[in-house]
């Protein structure tokens, strides 16, 4: 079965990325296509990036960055559950991105962001950042508004319609997810020239079903 990581992007003290994590945990699990699991940056504790070599080379020295890296490579998916910062990411979430690449390639990915504009900046950042991972991220994504889907910016109250924003993305990520594992166990990662023949047409097709109605 698929497996997807809903990622805490935050670590600071008072975090509300907590809460959302929870609430989009918690519908996910309602669902019979997918396993989710949460995944908490202040659990996992990385320091700032102390590799020596490149992650692209994959020679990692350090336990933590081993043990991190044996986690990602275990999803197929990821939501990302991000703050908005000065326009960006956090810092920490920058930095576990940045720690590993080869564990992130060729998989799925969407996003949950909040912030006094819904967090869409950072969105924006995190795409790029997704596409130089080779990561397929998909259209579909919630932004949540401090000021309507908080109480006094921080006790999460989120407006009814999200729920139905939720269920739209991840009908999007599990699709691209089958799509992007058949694509990896087939071996043809590397060869684009026959990507036809390797990505699963059916999940296509339900990602395109998933899709109508979102423009």
């Amino acid at each position: 079965m698929i497996r997807v990581a809903v990622i805490i992007g935050s670590t600071r003290p008072g975090r509300n990325g907590e809460a959302v994590a929870r609430w989009v945990h918690d519908l996910a699990v309602k669902r019979g296509d997918a396993e989710f699991e949460i995944v908490d940056l202040k659990e996992i504790g990385l320091p700032y990036l102390d590799e020596p070599m490149p992650p692209a080379m994959g020679r990692y020295e350090h336990a933590h960055t081993r043990a991190w890296a044996e986690t990602i490579a275990s999803f197929d998916a990821f939501v990302f559950v991000t703050p908005e910062y000065n326009h960006s990411i956090s810092g920490a979430l920058k930095n576990a991105i940045d720690f590993l690449y080869a564990e992130w390639n060729t998989k799925a990915a969407a996003f949950v962001s909040y912030g006094s504009a819904g967090g869409v900046r950072a969105v924006e950042h995190l795409r790029l950042i997704m596409g130089e991972l080779e990561v397929a991220d998909v259209r579909a994504q919630v932004s949540l508004s401090l000021a309507a889907d908080f109480e006094d910016f921080s006790v999460f109250r989120p407006a009814a319609h999200q729920e139905d924003a939720v269920v739209a993305m991840l009908d999007q990520l599990v699709a691209w997810a089958g799509a992007m594992r058949s694509l990896r166990t087939s071996g043809e990662s590397g060869n684009s020239g026959d990507l036809g023949a390797s990505v699963d047409s059916g999940a296509l097709v339900d990602y395109a079903a998933a899709s109508v109605g979102d423009s």
